[in-house]
């Protein structure tokens, strides 16, 4: 089985501090952490881990960090063929300050204001499609080449590109935040009642399978005619950096493989939940058999 993530990469450094920064002050720490990261980035580099036969499609700096970025793959068993390293581009640095605090994180980032777009079209076929909303044009080409392929998207923000790949894919899977910012409605964790009609608009919208993620909450589906919380097991957060991602990764090995739309989400969640247990979106990816064991001691609990 071929997967094929397509999408967003960056260079991810992560201070971890207890607390947060006060305005125009100095703090030393005693070390930072550097890694890949990015949604389609870090979902191909767990599915690498996982064993599967697994590429990368991006554009990258021709630079020190694209080249980190670059070997990162490689070492996890990723297929680079498609990553495209331009000299006409910069890699995009994301600087992540973890609150070891309360398990918050904050991310500041920047991107070309012009970014070049991916040239490498990617030529084989795929069973199994992870796009995050980013290179619209070269994701729809992909689509059109793989139209028996299992099509996912890690809609993480309501881009005008991510809403439109939403339209070509099978699965929607969604984040709060694009949810209420697409529909334009609020929604109470609490309360399931608030959450239905967001998820009959994206439905109808998309005609699709949509799913909400609710962070540690838990994730929003509709089962037939039932619509449900699938929760997430109960952790103690150090950094939640690339848990969506991770949850993304997760979620498109298991229903590859068969798995029932619910247990597939069980399972997703626990990887991602166990993801914010350690510093970094790379360090911090569970292995598929913690995972397993873990999604068995809590059903036998």
């Amino acid at each position: 089985m071929k997967y094929l993530c397509l999408g967003h990469a960056s260079y991810d450094i992560t201070f971890q501090m207890e607390g947060y920064p006060e305005e125009n002050t100095k703090t030393r720490l005693d070390s930072t952490i550097g890694c890949g990261g990015g949604p389609a980035s870090n979902a191909a580099y767990l599915l690498g881990k996982w064993g599967t036969d697994v590429s990368f499609a991006g554009l990258l700096g021709n630079d020190f960090y694209g080249k980190k970025i670059q070997k990162e793959f490689q070492d996890a068993g990723v297929d680079t063929s498609y990553l495209e390293l331009s000299d006409l581009s910069n890699t995009m640095l994301a600087f992540i300050i973890a609150n070891t605090k309360n398990g918050s994180r904050t991310i500041l980032s920047s991107k070309d204001k012009n970014p070049l777009a991916l040239s490498l079209c990617p030529e084989e076929k795929y069973d199994v499609i992870l796009l995050d909303g980013e290179e619209e044009e070269m994701a729809k080409k992909v689509l059109e080449r793989n139209k028996e392929a299992l099509t996912i998207i890690d809609a993480g923000s309501a881009r005008p590109s991510t809403i439109s790949l939403c339209y070509c894919v099978q699965y929607v899977v969604c984040s709060h935040d694009f949810a209420e910012d697409v529909t334009h409605m609020k929604m109470n964790y609490e309360d399931i009642n608030t959450i239905i009609p967001i998820h009959k608009v994206l439905q109808e919208m998309f005609q699709n399978e949509v799913l909400i993620t609710l962070e540690g909450k838990g994730t929003f589906l509709k089962q037939g005619e039932d619509y449900k919380i699938i929760p997430s097991i109960p952790v103690k957060v150090l950094d939640s950096t690339g848990a969506g991602d991770i949850f993304h990764g997760a979620f498109a090995y298991f229903l590859s493989h068969g798995v029932a739309l619910e247990k597939t989400v069980r399972l997703a969640n626990i990887a991602g939940a166990l993801s914010v247990l350690k510093l970094g979106g790379r360090f911090s990816m569970p292995t598929l058999e913690e995972v397993l064991e873990t999604e068995r001691q809590t059903r036998d609990s």
